[in-house]
């Protein structure tokens, strides 16, 4: 199930205000910009293959999202991008493309080892021989769910330049590798607040190498920042993950 804030088309609309490009997209921006094919998984808004378009690139990038209303910020944007609605379930590539990316901590939605083993298996079929995936997800050694306070408002402009208010607040306490969480929006156009529900999964990198090598991937790389810094599993804020095809 979709989260609020991805179908809601208002809230979608406010997706890249929130997450205005930074160092991530730029690492990402890098990879895409050398592989002549390449699947966004969890694409979302599309920034990331809307970016690689505007700085030149002329192969095929197609990104592939279950949210129609993010995609409706894609499709406007940019056209000439292949948008697919849905999931590997409804979209099956083979051997179609050389780079397959999963940005935004969408790793994180993938709650279950089924859910991250089906996602694995659709992922690597579309991918040719030697491609890679790459992604990322939160270190939970770093617990940057504490940071998720109703006092830390984050303020936007919202589509009619009207000021929206966004606050986050974790519900009950922690237990085990998932988050949940509430993110609500404020707006003076709005009656009431409009509150998103979500749960994210922090899962260790020691789980996420034995489901990528299961899933017939091998690790070549790993980060632990945006600029390429070794991973230190203690303190590191991220996993950053660069796997190949076996």
């Amino acid at each position: 199930m979709v989260d609020r804030s991805f179908a809601d088309l208002e809230l979608a609309r406010l997706y890249d205000a929130l997450n205005p490009w930074g160092p991530c997209d730029d690492f990402y921006l890098d990879l895409v910009m050398t592989a002549p094919a390449v699947l966004d998984v969890g694409c979302g808004t599309g920034r990331l293959l809307r970016g690689a378009r505007a700085a030149g690139h002329t192969g095929r990038l197609t990104g592939l999202d279950p949210a129609a209303a993010m995609l409706v910020q894609a499709r406007g944007a940019a056209p000439d991008v292949e948008w697919v609605l849905g999931d590997f379930e409804s979209s099956r590539w083979r051997a179609e493309f050389e780079l397959a990316v999963m940005t935004g901590h969408a790793f994180q939605e993938l709650l279950g080892d089924e859910d991250v083993r089906r996602v694995l298996a659709g992922v690597r079929q579309a991918l040719a021989p030697r491609g890679r995936f790459v992604f990322e997800t939160r270190n939970p050694a770093a617990r940057a769910w504490e940071e998720w306070t109703p006092e830390r408002v984050h303020g936007v402009a919202g589509a009619d330049g009207s000021a929206v208010e966004v606050r986050h607040e974790v519900v009950g306490p922690v237990r085990g590798d998932r988050v949940t969480f509430t993110e609500t929006f404020v707006g003076a156009r709005w009656e009431r607040a409009r509150v998103s529900r979500s749960t994210l999964r922090f899962l260790a990198v020691e789980g996420v190498d034995a489901l990528l090598g299961a899933a017939g991937f091998r690790v070549v790389a790993r980060y632990g920042d945006w600029g390429r810094g070794v991973f230190v599993p203690g303190s590191s804020r991220e996993i950053v993950t660069v796997a190949e095809v076996l």
